[in-house]
């Protein structure tokens, strides 16, 4: 059994390489090698100008009839564009054409923006977080049920814990002194990260019933359910965060009766 002392784990962190050339839209020119500057290039916001990784930005791709649509997962062909802005920011600029215009110049070519486009990314950013905690649940890389997250948490197995944002606070608090028990500071977390929607989304998420509380017990699959839950938030409300410092919503419930069982 590992122990948070002998434990290799290392501190999930996102970097930011130095970047190579690129175009207007952010996206890399197409003479620069990711592999030749031996890291992934930044892409550039159109908006703020702001730079970061394709994983702290969110692409917005141009169809071939000129609409502009969200593509979160960066994997949709054709020409693209980059923003870092929240949803607020992206709102607001796209009631005031400020967007249209951004794109526009990007794309060098006119555009269609729907209005409900902030709406749109949300709502793809939701759902990228809700197939990635399925696909790490699906490859046995993430565990629920109180006792079971409880235990794994103290013998130094678990790299991320969430908690539904329903969950009733001495669950959270059982869990994520359970954690710092089990070494989540070597980590650089304090505590558990509290999930943007309830048990029942997060329990339609996994396939199981009643999930309050997850553990992922597989570094990789960790940092990836980190980005993803980090983006989707940060979108939303950059302030909120998902350390646990906001309050889980919801009505709270004993804990005796709200821990999900596998």
């Amino acid at each position: 059994m590992r122990t948070p002392s002998n434990d290799k784990r290392k501190r999930l962190t996102t970097s930011s390489p130095p970047a190579g050339e690129r175009g207007s839209t952010g996206e890399p020119s197409p003479g620069t090698s990711p592999e030749r500057a031996g890291s992934e290039p930044e892409r550039t916001c159109i908006l703020t100008r702001a730079k970061g990784t394709k994983d702290e930005l969110i692409r917005l791709a141009l169809g071939p009839d000129g609409q502009v649509a969200p593509d979160v997962r960066a994997k949709a062909p054709g020409r693209g564009a980059w923003i870092s802005v929240g949803r607020a920011q992206l709102d607001e600029a796209n009631a005031k054409g400020k967007l249209k215009g951004a794109l526009a110049r990007a794309f060098k070519e006119p555009v269609e923006v729907p209005e409900d486009l902030g709406a749109l990314t949300e709502a793809a950013l939701r759902q990228a977080s809700l197939d990635r905690l399925g696909m790490e649940a699906r490859s046995g890389k993430l565990i629920n049920g109180a006792e079971r997250v409880e235990t794994a948490a103290r013998s130094g197995k678990v790299y991320l814990l969430v908690h539904a944002a329903d969950a009733g606070e001495d669950g959270r608090k059982r869990m994520d002194q359970a954690w710092r028990s089990g070494g989540s500071r070597e980590l650089g977390h304090d505590r558990g990260l509290v999930f943007p929607e309830g048990r029942t989304i997060l329990s339609m998420a996994l396939g199981r019933e009643n999930v309050v509380h997850v553990a992922l017990t597989d570094p990789a699959a960790a940092a990836r359910v980190s980005q993803t839950l980090a983006r989707w938030r940060a979108f939303t409300d950059p302030h909120a965060g998902l350390d646990g410092g906001d309050i889980a919503s919801g009505s709270s419930t004993p804990d005796e009766v709200d821990e999900g069982t596998e």
